[in-house]
């Protein structure tokens, strides 16, 4: 897959960046990641023609979006062919559940509140974290915008409308005050809807050749009415800060149907959406070489799942809660050297009113171990995961408990002195645990499947340059190979007819890849350009 992305700005040089972020606990100047993120931020959001997380996350080498069809459909990402389930996803540092199907829909998250995306193969370099940040084969942090007030204002305001076609009516609107010289709050709410309807050229061809008809019709099913509010609280104190957050996003959406022997008229799913959470995390350095933080979350999710067009009529209802509660510590033993032991617990249900369901209850335990070095040119982090679950169920057969620990391993080299040339390598290994679906789906789920494991090894290198005067002023190039093994791949397979499946684990699967990215950096006067073209094999 090749794509291409030119990018232009009068105001500033960069608009789509891969940096190193430098963690505050860190005191070496010099300190970079070992494995640097893809990252967009500031500006550079405003400027892209995107409206959700997942339109701007295609910029983004080395993944795949799932569209499943419409501005309402379903939007998840793949990283590197592992699967959407294999896909942390953060917001303000703590990571988005869904234990019903694992996958979160970025459609649901808006560009206008949010301060910075970045994207990690493997993990963060920074140990400073969760213990969920180690549990994942790749992550997305999306970061809230943080107050900023200039001068002496205390007020910011921004209210937006976007309209279009389609019958799109999109206002939102962002409110920050400043409290006291160390306390900011943020208001925020958006309302969008669309009918959805679009045209589109049908074509029926015979085998021959021959073509029977060639129209355009018009596109149903995809309508959307949606809101969106959050609200969030940010405070300063000596050496920490602390932040609590609300969010909530209503939702009823158009699924489309597919197109069955000549009908076009609407007769797709509907589904209904009411996702609510609550979270907060607290950060303070304890001692000069000693850090720790507190976060905790609390999350409500229903779904109303609707389908008229079938035979049978059927309307289901969903509902999730959460409960997360994590502490990290960071130790500086010397200011090249820092080791982490994080703890996190969670809880998860879920209830449905479907006939005979297991109404399972998923306890996790988590307990991460990491450490960073730095000798010369160097890097390295190392970390293992402990994940402990229990289960319970009302009914039918539960799942095994489960105790598993997981290694990581990451370096990287910079072996010129002076040279931006940098190469890196490293090997994660770390597993999923089926999804309450895959588990305890009536007459589909399957409560005996063992977990995912997946196996990671990438090596890569990275390599810029940047010129005096002229036109060109920095070209670099990031390439990497990755080879990823996933052990007992779960997939769904008819079970004696095609109209009943169920859950099975399919042996092995191999993925090999390579992921290529070259930019340019080119300077005309007051027009900045920066051309960006990505491979992904």
């Amino acid at each position: 897959m090749l794509t291409a992305h030119f990018l232009f700005s009068q105001s500033r040089q960069d608009t789509i960046k891969e940096q190193s972020i430098v963690p505050v606990h860190i005191k070496k100047k010099n300190f970079k990641e070992i494995l640097p993120a893809q990252v967009l931020s500031g500006e550079e959001l405003e400027k892209l023609n995107s409206h959700s997380v997942a339109d701007a996350l295609r910029y983004f080498s080395g993944i795949q979006i799932k569209d499943y069809g419409g501005i309402g459909g379903l939007k998840t990402i793949n990283i590197r062919s592992m699967g959407s389930q294999h896909v942390g996803v953060f917001y303000d540092g703590i990571q988005i559940g869904n234990a019903q199907n694992g996958v979160v829909d970025l459609g649901r998250y808006s560009l206008d509140d949010l301060e910075e995306i970045s994207l990690y193969n493997g993990q963060k370099s920074e140990i400073f974290q969760p213990a969920k940040d180690f549990g994942s084969s790749g992550s997305i942090y999306l970061q809230p915008r943080i107050p900023v007030f200039k001068d002496k204002r205390k007020t910011n305001l921004v209210i937006r409308l976007k309209n279009s076609s389609i019958d799109l009516l999109n206002p939102s609107f962002r409110l920050e005050q400043k409290i006291s010289q160390n306390t900011s709050a943020s208001f925020s709410s958006e309302f969008i809807q669309s009918d959805g309807i679009y045209k589109y050229r049908y074509k029926k061809k015979y085998p021959d050749g021959e073509i029977a008809n060639d129209t355009i019709l018009k596109r149903y099913d995809s309508d959307i009415h949606a809101k969106r509010f959050e609200t969030a609280l940010h405070g300063n104190l000596i050496n920490g800060s602390w932040n609590v957050r609300g969010y909530g996003y209503l939702s009823d959406r158009g699924i489309p149907a597919a197109i069955v022997n000549n009908r076009f008229d609407g007769r797709g799913e509907k589904q209904i959406d009411e996702n609510l959470f609550v979270q907060g995390s607290f950060r303070k350095k304890i001692f000069p070489k000693l850090e720790t933080q507190l976060k905790a979350k609390f999350a409500y999710d229903y779904m109303h799942y609707i389908d008229t067009a079938s035979s049978i009529k059927i309307q289901n209802e969903y509902i999730q809660r959460e409960v997360y509660l994590s502490n990290s510590n960071l130790y500086s033993v010397t200011p090249d050297w820092d080791i982490s032991a994080s703890v996190d617990f969670q809880y998860n249900n879920l209830d449905a009113d479907l006939v005979n369901f297991s109404y399972p209850i998923r306890y996790t335990t988590l307990a991460a171990f990491a450490t960073t070095y730095q000798w010369k040119n160097l890097k390295f982090l190392g970390s293992v995961l402990g994940t402990f679950i229990a289960e319970k169920v009302e009914k039918n057969t539960k799942s095994p408990d489960r105790t598993v620990w997981t290694p990581a391993a990451f370096l990287s080299y910079q072996p010129f002195a002076g040279k931006d040339f940098t190469v890196r390598a490293f090997y994660k290994r770390i597993f999923r645990m089926p999804t309450f679906n895959d588990l305890y789906y009536t007459m589909i789920g399957n409560s005996s499947l063992q977990p995912e494991f997946t196996n990671q090894y990438n090596l890569g290198f990275s390599y810029s340059k940047s010129f005096g005067n002229g036109v060109l002023q920095k070209i670099s190039v990031k390439a990497d190979g990755y080879f990823n093994k996933v052990e007992n791949k779960i997939i769904a397979a008819p079970n004696g007819s095609m109209f009943r499946w169920m859950m099975i684990n399919l042996g092995e699967v191999e993925i090999l890849g390579t992921d290529i990215n070259l930019q340019a950096d080119l300077n005309f006067g007051e027009l900045k350009i920066r051309p960006l073209l990505s491979y992904t094999f």
